[in-house]
Order: structure tokens, then sequence, then C-alpha cells
């Protein structure tokens, strides 16, 4: 959800009627998109804090309890734009404080870990013991009537029946199986379904089940057997197997198609093949079959009726993309198809869509709609992200790690301040309840409700009102990314609810990854052939500056300060200086200035990492970067295969162009990753989880550079650095995470002050560590230098000779004591 902003009434009277109301909240009704037709309505329910979302709307649980959805439970239907709803907050917070709340509010954790389903465990002992008690008690009564029934139904129909049996769940052990007789009692098995039973005994088992050599299927899925029992030990036992723990075995055939396409089941067991009739099949889900290659009996001719297929989750690694859709186009009457992309058809759903011209749905999207937007990757069956959490998590822990899935956002402003520093809130249980739709049926936005008419007295607040019909029990739904769409990376955002498609953005990394390693511009060397900015004549040169400290400090005899920017030799700036305040005050190109012109190239985080891949490529000295605008995908390609490979995924997420660590977060979830976009514009960098280290603390070293000239470079380094350190020791616990003083080292705004002189640095840090300073402070001196060819090569468009400038250079160091480019800034006052 976008920030709102709240704007300043233009009176500080109490709201007391709907016009005082609409005059006071008219741009935050504007910014919340509210129809106009409910502005009265709302401000009726926000006057009387009327909250009746109660009596209109249910919460259901599911996905087996750990998600809940909110429904329409009036009798009557909800007409689009009929009424509107006020939904409270049951949380809101200041990111840093997030944890500390929950430990320390009464019943706060309680409460989030209920909303969000993470207590799922914490059910009594009681309750535990009664079903597991219940479970126990009826278990083998409850085996042996299901294989009684079963029995009598097929001696009544004939000793050529076929038998289906569901024995999962039920306790059964080795030894109960084989009291079972299952071969004896049942001659023409060909389903068995073992699912979540106790059996262990590889050689026990396989020879009671070998015993039923007519099995089509075979599931043995949560039993302890699979340890020690492979695949191949249960196929060579089984000849005619075509399913086995629900994956397509190499003989599948026409069974096993027709278990996929709801023709043959439970009721409809089918034992003789040509009781299967494939052409009568119309819809053929095949999703997550581990299947190789489809079975031979997979054609055109034998599916002349197949309109829906789903192959999602498949490798199909023996059949060549070609081939399949070759296969595919035969298949005339086929419409809508579901298919890993990038998978076996191809990476693009457009190109597929231009081999399969007759499909009309793909992916649950409509092809126009694709091919309209022009996207390569659809996918409408997204499954939704689930909270994970281990038994000894604390509530309060297992809450950071689910919340969000579940968090909204704002800023506060007026006229006369912006608050830096973001709010992130819960929504109560009936918000919170709504899931996401492409195709919602309503709306919510956050909304600031100021009785007294002014800023200080708001109270913040959720409307939801329908944007269509709703119909009694059906599903309430929101769009997350409303208004956000493919020009703003929408589909890869949706990874921060859904499991997307991995594949893609692995892909996207690869290609990203190929095209850094493939740059770099090394820049040639020149011999710098900077004048001096002393006048011939001798005389001090005129300064004009805003910035008091250089008013103070600047008392050499080569120098007067001036108050008429027009009458100076030097314009020392703490504003930046563009065309228009240049021309406002009448300066000249004649006028030396201490900033360079484009220098957001060094300045600004996004355009400093662009700045060096395009010089360097993917250094070593500057962590993996991501622009979230624009490299969103790469980003979650890079995550996944850390992931995968089981690498550290700790990154930290820094705005564009704040300074002192706003809004800056450090975290390993993908999904907080995606959502911090969400409160402004960001980069996300590898964080170094491996820090060299000063007596147990993380430390930065900030850096003084002088530049006289950026093409040919002429640049100066300060032998005086600063060091800033962390106030905590340092650690990688998750809670620690939230601690500032632990991860980060600007303590001006945030903490005491721990800074060291120089000469007292080098000496401890020498002796801890047993290192040589001036071997690291040469490597740091080479990064530096290279940072500034970055621009130098990139950028030529900075150079101005009538131009000097002071940046400020932070690095860290690895464990290895490698040097690292944090971020760059402009400095405004020094010696040249």
């Amino acid at each position: 959800m976008s920030p709102a902003a709240a704007a300043p009434a233009p009176c500080d009277d109490r709201i007391r009627t709907f016009e005082d109301f609409a005059r006071v909240h008219q741009f935050l009704l504007i910014a919340a998109g509210v129809p106009p037709s409910l502005h009265r309505r709302l401000y009726r329910k926000l006057a009387d804090e009327v909250f009746d979302g109660g009596e209109r709307f249910s919460v259901e649980p599911c996905e087996e309890g750990r998600q809940r959805r909110l429904v329409l439970a009036s009798d009557t239907a909800l007409r689009g734009e009929s009424d509107v709803f006020l939904v409270d907050h049951a949380w809101s917070f200041r990111l840093s404080d997030a944890l500390k709340q929950l430990r320390e509010v009464p019943g706060l954790a309680e409460r989030m870990a209920a909303l969000m389903c993470v207590d799922l465990d914490r059910r009594t002992e009681v309750e535990e013991s009664d079903e597991q008690g219940s479970e126990n008690g009826g278990g083998l009564e409850h085996v042996l009537q299901v294989v009684e029934k079963e029995r009598i139904r097929v001696q009544e129909s004939g000793s050529d029946v076929a038998a289906w049996l569901e024995l999962e769940e039920l306790g059964i052990d080795d030894d109960m199986l084989v009291a079972l007789d299952l071969s004896a009692n049942f001659p023409n098995l060909v389903a068995l379904n073992l699912w979540g039973n106790k059996l262990q005994d590889p050689e026990k088992v396989m020879r009671e089940i070998g015993k039923c050599g007519r099995l089509k299927a075979l599931w043995l899925n949560e039993n302890p057997i699979l340890n020690q029992c492979t695949e191949k030990d249960v196929l060579d036992g089984l000849p005619e197997l075509e399913i086995y723990n629900s994956h397509f075995t190499r003989k599948a055939r026409e069974w096993a198609l027709g278990f996929c396409g709801d023709m043959v089941g439970a009721e409809n067991p089918c034992l003789s093949v040509g009781n299967i009739s494939l052409d009568n099949i119309v819809t053929l889900d095949l999703s997550d079959r581990c299947i190789h290659k489809l079975p031979e009996v997979f054609s055109p001719s034998k599916l002349s009726s197949l309109s829906k297929l789903n192959i999602r989750g498949n490798p199909l690694d023996e059949m060549s993309g070609d081939d399949l859709l070759k296969l595919f186009s035969g298949l005339t009457q086929l419409e809508e198809l579901e298919v890993d992309i990038p998978g076996p058809l191809g990476d693009s759903a457009i190109s597929i869509l231009e081999s399969l011209p007759s499909i009309n749905l793909l992916n649950g999207v409509n092809a126009s709609t694709i091919v309209e937007n022009a996207k390569h990757v659809v996918d409408s069956a997204l499954k939704p992200r689930i909270p994970e959490w281990s038994p000894e998590e604390s509530l309060a822990e297992r809450v950071i790690g689910a919340m969000w899935l579940y968090l909204m956002t704002y800023r506060l402003a007026d006229e006369e301040k912006f608050d830096e520093t973001p709010i992130w809130y819960v929504m109560d249980e009936l918000g919170s309840a709504m899931r996401h739709s492409d195709d919602a049926n309503f709306r919510i936005s956050p909304f600031l409700f100021m009785p007294e008419g002014k800023l200080a007295s708001a109270i913040s607040y959720t409307i939801l009102w329908p944007i269509c019909d709703v119909h009694t029990g059906e599903e309430c739904t929101r769009d997350f990314l409303f208004g956000i769409g493919e020009d703003k990376q929408r589909s890869a955002r949706l990874t921060a609810w859904f499991h997307t498609p991995e594949k893609y953005f692995i892909q996207e990394f690869r290609k990203y990854q190929e095209q850094l390693q493939s740059t770099s511009i090394c820049p040639a060397e020149e011999a710098p052939s900077t004048k001096s900015v002393r006048p011939s004549d001798g005389r001090p040169l005129r300064v004009f500056t805003d910035i008091p400290q250089v008013e103070e400090f600047l008392t050499r005899p080569e120098f007067v300060l001036t108050t008429d920017p027009k009458d100076a030799d030097i314009i020392w700036a703490g504003m930046q200086i563009d065309s228009e305040l240049k021309s406002s005050l009448g300066l000249t190109d004649q006028q030396y200035m201490n900033q360079f012109p484009f220098e957001a190239c060094l300045v600004m985080k996004h355009h400093l990492a662009d700045t060096i891949h395009r010089a360097w490529g993917s250094p070593e000295w500057l962590q993996p970067t991501y622009n979230l605008e624009t490299h969103l995908s790469q980003l979650i390609g890079d995550y996944s295969v850390r992931k995968r490979d089981g690498k550290d995924n700790l990154w930290i997420m820094k705005p564009w162009n704040m300074a002192r660590t706003i809004d800056t977060t450090v975290s390993g979830d993908l999904s907080a990753i995606i959502r911090l976009m969400e409160t402004g514009p960001k980069i996300c960098q590898k964080y170094i989880e491996c820090p060299a280290l000063f007596q147990g603390r993380k430390f930065d070293l900030r850096y003084i550079v002088l530049v006289r000239s950026i093409c040919p470079l002429d640049i100066l380094l300060c032998d005086v650095f600063w060091v800033r350190l962390a106030n905590n020791q340092y650690t990688l616990e998750k809670t620690s995470l939230f601690e500032y003083e632990t991860h980060f080292t600007v303590m001006n705004y945030n903490g005491r002050m721990n800074h060291m002189n120089t000469p007292e640095f080098v000496k401890a840090f020498e002796k801890e560590h047993q290192v040589k300073w001036l071997e690291i402070h040469e490597s740091i001196r080479i990064m530096i230098r290279r940072v500034f060819e970055s621009a130098s090569a990139v950028h030529p468009e900075m150079q101005n000779s009538f131009c000097r400038a002071i940046y400020g250079v932070d690095v860290m160091l690895d464990d290895k004591f490698k040097p690292k480019i944090l971020e760059e800034r402009r400095e405004y006052y020094g010696n040249w």
C-alpha cells in the first residue's frame, strides 16, 4: 500500500459537520480513492466509531488452518460502492520497535500470533491428549471396517472386480499389514493407499505388498519405511505399478492418465485397460507427477476431447520443447493450458501462445491479455506463502517472521514536516483475513481521521468498500498491489506473498550475472594537469558560503569571505546548485564551486552501484547490489540460488538518498525485502555477514577524498580517517537485527557516540589481529581510486575545470581484511 500523507487542517475547530469533515480531509479522501458517494457515510461511521463489519462478514480458516479468509455472511448481496466499513489497527509501530513491543506489551504477541496463525501448536495438553486418544482408540477397528466393507463389495460384484483400499493415517504397522492378508482378500487389488502409517521394515512390507501383483497405484508417503526402501525396490516387486507416491512410474499408461482425468478412482478402479476411454477425458491434471517423458498413450488420437491440461511441476526433461509443442498442437480441442514458465515449453508465455494459437487461457490468464501486456511470465494459480516456525521459537519471534505477509504502511506529513520513518501496522482480525486477488471485489486504504481538525488529533484506520457486487458466501478479496502494474515489477513483487516461478528469476539472475561479468572499462591513466585557482596578482580569493563551519574556520589570509555570491571567486555551498539557482543568484561559469555536475552518479546509492557496475562489472570490493526499482527479479534469482545452495542470505536495504541509516533495514526474509520497497526507492545489498571486528564490535571507516579533476582524474586521499564503532557486541542472532547499536555504526543521531582517533585505532587493531595496517590502507586506497575511475570512465560529463569537491567515502573490511565500498557522499567543509 502506498504511504498516506496527511494535510494540515486550515482551522483548529473540532469536526462537527460533514462539511467540516470534507473540507479538512479533502486531500486524504482523494488520496484514498474513496468514491464521493460514500464520503457522507464514511463521515458518519468515523464520527460515531461504527465498526459494523462483523455484522456483514465472517472469518473462516483455510489452508488447513494456516490462513484465514473473509467471506460475505449477510443474507443479502453487497452492491458495488454501496457501503464503507472501518477496520481497526490492531498493532502500529516503527520497525525498530517491533520486537520490543511484542515482548513487552501484554497480550500483543498472543493476539498477533493467533491472527497470523502461528500459534497452532500452542493448544492445551488436554486437547492434544483427547485428540490423540480418540485417534488411537478407533484405529484397528476402523481399519477392519474399511477392509471388510471393500471385501463385501467385491464379493457381491464378482471375483473379477477390482479393489481400491484407502488405509490412510490409521496407525498400521508391519504386523498389522501382514494380518490383513490383502492379497488373499483382494486378488484384484489395483490401488492401495497407506499414506501416513507406521510401516518400517522394508523386507516384511514389500514381501506382503509384492503379493498384490496387479497393483496400479501405491502410496507409502510419510511412512518410516521410505528412509530404508528405494523406489527401485518397490518397482521391481510390482511389475504393473503406474503410480507410486503420487508420481508417474516409467510404466504409466492408460490407467495413470485415466486416474488424473477423473475416469479412474475408488468408485471405478478399472482393472481392465479396455474399460478406460481416454477420448472422453476433457480435463487432465498431470501437475507434480515427476514426469520425465509423457506416456506413449498421451497422443492426439487417444485424447481427442482434451480441453484443459495442467503439466505444472514436471521436469519433462526427456522431451524437447519443440516436440512437446508439436504434440500439444495436435490436441485440436485444447483451450486451457497450465505449465511452468520458464519450463519445458520455453521461457516465454508469448512464444508458447504463438506456437499454440488455440490456447485461450494460459496459466489462468486470458491469452489476449498476455499479448497486450507483453507478459512473458504469467501465473494466476500461485501458492501462498505460509509462515514457517520452529517449536522452540517464542510467539514474538514467530510473529516477526510472519508479519510481512500482513503488514501495511503509511507515512505522516504536513506542510512543515515529512516523517522520515514510516509507520507499519497490522489490521484487525477482519481486515487481515482479506486475501489477494488480481480481480479483487474490495478495495482498502489507510485513512487518518482528525476529529480536532489537526494532525495531532489523528486516529488511524483502514477503510474498506466493495468495488463490485458481492454475493452471500463469496470470498472478499483485495489487490495487494493495487495500482502497481508490470511497469513497476508487479509479477516479481507478488513473490512477497506467493511462491512465484523460481526458475524464471534464477534465469534472470544468471543473465544479469553474465552481463556484469562481460563488462569492464579500464580507464587509461592520464597525468593530471589541474591548474591553480590562486590569482596571478596574489590577491586573496573571495569566498561565498552558506555553511557556518566554513565561516568560522576559514581564517587563512589567502581567503576572504563575501556576502555577495556574484562577487565571489569561490562558491562553497551546502545546497545543491543547479542551473536555475545559478541563474537566480547571477552566478557565472567562471566561478569555482565545491560540487561537480552530475555528481549523483557517486553520491546516490543506486547511481553509485550502477556506475561501478558499468565500469568494472562486479568487482569484489562492491557487495552484490540491486536497485529494487529496476532489478527486483534479478535479486529474487540471486536470493533463490543462495537459498538453494545453503549460502548466507542476509541483505541490507538502503534508501537511495537518505543519510544516518534512516529507513535502513537488515533482513534475510525475502518477503520483508520486497515489502520494504513500499516505503520508498531502495537498493538491496548483500550484507557483510562476516566483517572484521574491533574488540568484538562492527566498525566502518570514513575517508575524505579531495577531487580536483574528473577527466583526467586528480584526487587526493587524506591519511587521517574516522573510525565509527557500533556500541554492542556483534552477533547474527535473528532478534539482534532489530538492534540498531549492534548492526549500525552511525551513532550521531541514535545512541551514544563511540569513535576513535586514527593512531589509537591502528595501533590497537594491529595488535588484536596481528596485521599491518599499511597493507590494509593500500588496498583501501586502490579501491577508492577505482571508485572515482568508474565515474571518470562512465560519466565524463562530470568534468568541469571550475569545480572542486570533497567527498566522504565509507568503507568496511570483511574478516579477510578486504575493503568493501559502502557509500559516498559530498562533504561541505574541510581544507583544499
